[in-house]
């Protein structure tokens, strides 16, 4: 199974399909003799119990049921009694393989997809590549501070920088670069830009319609050039041979940061990616490059201390409030 961004909506829901299978091939080797499929209720409960036990608060019986919800003078009983359930929950045999294939995969997080598929499968067998969310040395990375006044500049400088530095020298067709916006108003504002300088640029983000977001990516692909975009197209999509990533807003959290990064320096490929930041990132960016030296995954910068989080997320309040530099004209 290709984990995308749609994980919880679409890949969960088929883990529950696969495993009310399992569960009635177990009913059967149990009991000698053919099992009844039933009607759709039983699965429909079983699946809507197994939801509940990883996104919310009622808890699902061996038996696929969910338990009424208890009055309060037997919260505390239940509350007691859940953590020893977990414990002894019942792992049917498996009557097929699962295989998870994704190119990141957060674990920090009780719904985050790692997350989810640790609890789904405690005894899976986890194999990944050396750089899984760390930094790649076939990566060359660029840092550039900038404000209002020098944004604009910068990104144009960026853009020169990928078409005249070494890319071309990997001879694996046209040179493709990839820059990202925060929003839809900001990808606009940047195609427009480019336009008037004379640098033609394909536009992706989910406000376009299908037609376009198709005929655009597909002459991407074929021809290269640059693709301003959103994060529409920082996961999901297989662009081989993206040579430059230029972050013309900074990502807004690790997860968006490591989606963004991972569309360039792919199989074996080097790529360049151009962080473009302001006062306001500073601190994002101060704990993503500390993550990079220590050779630590980028995501723990983030979850390793819940302090740190909320000050990132008071410093974002606080300075939402004040003027700050857009891409947007």
């Amino acid at each position: 199974m290709l984990l995308c961004g749609s994980f919880e909506n679409q890949v969960i829901r088929l883990i529950h399909m696969l495993r009310f299978d399992e569960k009635l091939l177990s009913r059967m080797e149990d009991s000698g003799k053919e099992v009844s499929l039933g009607d759709s209720n039983e699965y429909c409960e079983d699946s809507d119990s197994e939801s509940a036990e990883f996104g919310g608060d009622d808890e699902e019986h061996e038996d696929g049921h969910v338990e009424d919800r208890p009055g309060k003078a037997e919260n505390a009983h239940i509350g007691a009694h859940r953590k020893d359930w977990r414990r002894v929950r019942k792992v049917y045999r498996r009557s097929k393989q699962y295989v998870f294939v994704a190119a990141t995969l957060p674990q920090s997080g009780k719904k985050t997809a790692g997350g989810v598929l640790k609890r789904m499968f405690h005894n899976a067998v986890w194999v990944s590549g050396a750089y899984l969310h760390r930094h790649n040395p076939r990566l060359e990375r660029r840092w550039i501070e900038v404000t209002a006044d020098t944004q604009v500049d910068a990104l144009l400088d960026a853009v020169k920088y990928g078409l005249k530095n070494g890319i071309h020298e990997q001879k694996l067709g046209p040179n493709r670069t990839m820059v990202f916006t925060n929003t839809v108003d900001s990808a606009n504002s940047v195609s427009d830009i480019l336009r008037r300088v004379g640098v033609p640029c394909f536009l992706y983000h989910r406000e376009s319609s299908l037609e376009e977001r198709t005929k655009n990516l597909q002459s991407f692909r074929e021809n290269g050039g640059v693709l301003v975009c959103t994060d529409a197209a920082a996961r999901g999509l297989d662009v081989p041979n993206v040579s430059h990533v230029i972050q013309a807003e900074f990502a807004a959290c690790a997860v968006d940061f490591l989606h963004r990064v991972g569309r360039t320096a792919r199989a074996g490929q080097y790529g360049i990616v151009t962080s473009l930041y302001t006062q306001a990132n500073s601190d994002l960016v101060r704990a993503v490059r500390q993550a990079e030296e220590l050779a630590q995954p980028v995501e723990r910068a983030f979850s390793r201390k819940r302090s740190f989080r909320n000050k990132l997320k008071k410093q974002a309040l606080q300075k939402s409030a004040a003027p700050s530099p857009s891409i947007v004209t």
